[in-house]
């Protein structure tokens, strides 16, 4: 070896001694080391961030799932107690018609009542002046007459010829004129003419 490079030798020697005894000087291995485990609890809370948002957005999800679940069963339940009100109406409307026509027919009745009521007392008037009156007998078949006549609001005349049956029916609107040959008629047939004449509407 010659001397040149044994000095060369030595120099590049002491120069990387220097080298190492600079580095072990230094603290750059133990600030790597730090900025190595500042990345990794970097790295291990980003992780946990993502665990963490990936659990609420699944909560979040669910949640929504749950509320719109809900949401459509107040609908079905909204649509169900809707179909019951109108049924509900409908029945109250039903009932309402129902009072207004028995009411009605209530008033008819009563009214109707009141007219008996009222024939009734006619007729009790009449038979009291039959048995009150002494000096004039009345004919049974003039009494039957007036007292069909005030029932079934037929008016016979008594003088008509025997085989002729004449009167006139009054009724609630206008009156009807009888004329019946009772020689050309069953007796069954001129019973159902009259009763013809008279309104069965109550």
């Amino acid at each position: 070896m010659s001397q040149n490079d044994a000095l060369h030798y030595s120099d590049l020697e002491n120069t990387g001694e220097a080298l190492i005894e600079l580095i072990e000087s230094s603290k750059a291995e133990d600030d790597l080391r730090a900025a190595r485990k500042k990345q990794q609890a970097l790295f291990d809370h980003h992780i946990e961030a993502k665990k963490t948002v990936t659990e609420l957005l699944n909560s979040l999800v669910h949640s929504e799932e749950v509320v719109g679940q809900k949401l459509l069963d107040l609908e079905v339940q909204k649509s169900q107690m809707m179909r019951e009100l109108e049924k509900v109406e409908q029945e109250v409307q039903k009932s309402l018609a129902k009072s207004h026509t028995m009411d009605s027919e209530i008033q008819f009745l009563q009214r109707e009542l009141e007219r008996l009521k009222d024939s009734e007392k006619e007729i009790h008037a009449l038979q009291q002046e039959v048995d009150e009156d002494t000096t004039e007998v009345i004919p049974s078949a003039i009494y039957l007459a007036q007292l069909y006549c005030k029932v079934s609001r037929i008016k016979l005349e008594l003088g008509a010829e025997p085989h002729i049956l004449r009167g006139v029916h009054y009724g609630q609107d206008l009156a009807t004129p009888i004329n019946i040959d009772t020689s050309s008629c069953s007796p069954c047939q001129v019973t159902d003419e009259l009763w013809s004449l008279i309104s069965t509407d109550w």
